[in-house]
């Protein structure tokens, strides 16, 4: 693909408005992508689309080829028959304004249980269309299903808990566990097979209305999920298939004792023995449900920060280098039919945080754009985040899922910062957020977004994550009213001033 100069909105679908506890891949999903395009932009970025588990973070997901079950549309399942509006009669007064997970959860699982039991009496096209569903994605499916109605059948345990026989995948022991939970092996793959179906009609309708998705990749997977316990040769796994190393990232200004993710860290030895098949498949598999992909922690394929398993901080961890440009040349192979210099891999790096020359090095021995935020930008002229030392190929933000909002930042930020923003921006502080997002608009950059949060000029109680935080992540909504005419018409002025 070719990177062509437009803008867009950071929105993930959890955010979307309606009556069901949780943004969907119903109607308003489809509101939204009229809105944006009544703006003149031509993104939508959203966060990673998998299955999530402890914690709610899309981040941390059970499976890195799955889709979430709790974006399924419900009103899509009335038209299919497949519910009645007997079964809303009971549903909690959820909150307009945030997803309280506690409460949706239950209750969204029962109904897609209520779904999946209507399914035998379904039509014969539907069940043609979930049997070539289940054969086109058995490589993942099979695994991912089976790993669902296990952890279902263990109280919801992490699989390092299970039974040695299962956790190690004897065949035996698969055999009889595939014949024991087939009926369930088949309702979570049926929740799979909605979630898609949903999914590609929605990102189809998009593409129609010439409105490209963005998606996300995060580099690390949860450990407590089906890649880990179906790959477990890929990972740094001991004999009782526990990580012996960890991922996170060094102390550093901000966090004294660094940061201690916990992911499983790959085997990329063995993974480039295999020609990167994994990782390609992977990238094969989110490039069928968005346009372009954001690569989450960049910076890891050069090198990554290891920890060992059981520290109680990151601060025992060292450097350990990445695949490098071995990895990307594989993937530039597999993923591109053809190559000419007008052809690039549909991939941004996120390349935040302390960036080494060898981290810039790959970036830009793929000619990969970076990402800049312009939120980071304030604290003096030569900082890279600010628009005059931008390169062209590159994506500019206001800000991300992971910082507060516009608004947020400039009521907490330090009076020195504030002040230069405003001298910056030529404003003040009534303005200041429509001139970031100005700011971002009419810079070099080749792509311009802004979370909706900034859209809106809401504050810091619409930030969608606190990275420190545990709980209360991921919960922002936004309502109808928020896709005004007057937004739109005002984002629509500012793609025309800046050829967007």
């Amino acid at each position: 693909m070719k990177f062509e100069r437009s803008s867009g909105i950071l929105l993930h679908p959890t955010s979307l408005p309606g009556p069901y506890g949780i943004g969907d891949l119903g109607p308003q999903a489809y509101q939204f992508v009229d809105w944006l395009a009544s703006t003149g932009c031509k993104l939508w970025q959203v966060l990673p689309l998998g299955p999530t588990g402890y914690g709610d973070s899309p981040y941390q997901c059970f499976s890195a080829f799955a889709g979430n079950p709790y974006l399924i549309s419900i009103d899509a399942l009335l038209q299919d028959g497949l519910l009645t509006p007997d079964d809303l009669r009971n549903m909690p007064g959820f909150p307009a304004s945030r997803v309280d997970f506690g409460l949706l959860i239950p209750w969204k699982l029962t109904l897609l249980q209520k779904a999946f039991s209507r399914f035998p009496s379904a039509s014969d096209n539907l069940h043609k269309e979930f049997d070539y569903f289940c054969a086109e994605n058995a490589a993942w499916l099979d695994d991912y299903a089976l790993f669902m109605s296990l952890k279902e059948a263990n109280g919801g345990g992490a699989w390092s808990g299970w039974d040695s026989s299962i956790r190690k995948r004897e065949q035996a022991a698969m055999d009889k566990m595939r014949k024991l939970h087939a009926e369930n092996v088949q309702r979570y793959s049926f929740y799979q097979f909605l979630f898609f179906r949903q999914w590609n009609r929605l990102r189809a309708y998009a593409n129609e209305r010439g409105i490209r998705i963005i998606g996300d990749i995060p580099i690390f997977i949860a450990y407590d999920s089906a890649d880990a316990w179906a790959n477990p040769e890929l990972f740094f796994l001991d004999e009782d298939s526990l990580p012996t190393v960890v991922a996170g990232v060094p102390p550093d200004y901000f966090s004294p004792t660094g940061q201690l993710w916990g992911n499983p860290l790959y085997r990329w030895d063995v993974h480039k023995e295999t020609g990167y098949a994994w990782w390609i498949e992977r990238f094969r598999a989110v490039l069928r449900m968005v346009d372009v992909v954001r690569l989450d922690h960049f910076r890891g394929f050069a090198g990554y920060y290891e920890i060992p398993f059981g520290a109680a901080t990151a601060e025992t961890g060292r450097w350990v280098p990445g695949p490098g440009s071995d990895f990307f040349k594989a993937l530039d192979e597999k993923l591109s039919d053809s190559r000419t210099s007008e052809i690039e891999l549909p991939i941004i790096a996120e390349d935040l945080g302390v960036i080494t020359p060898d981290v810039v090095a790959l970036r830009d021995g793929f000619n990969l754009p970076g990402m800049k935020i312009l939120q980071f930008g304030f604290d003096d002229p030569k900082n890279p985040f600010l628009p005059h030392n931008y390169p062209a190929h590159c994506v500019a933000y206001t800000g991300t899922h992971d910082n507060d909002t516009a608004r947020g930042w400039f009521e907490t930020a330090p009076q020195s910062e504030r002040e230069f923003a405003l001298k910056y921006l030529n404003t003040d502080p009534n303005h200041f957020v429509q001139e970031l997002i100005r700011g971002v608009w009419s810079s070099v950059a080749v792509y311009a977004i802004t979370p909706m949060q900034d859209a809106l000029g809401l504050g810091g109680e619409a930030r969608m994550n606190f990275p420190s935080r545990l709980g209360g992540n991921w919960e922002w909504r936004m309502t109808e009213a928020d896709m005004s005419e007057e937004l739109a018409n005002w984002l629509m002025e500012l793609n025309r001033l800046y050829l967007r």
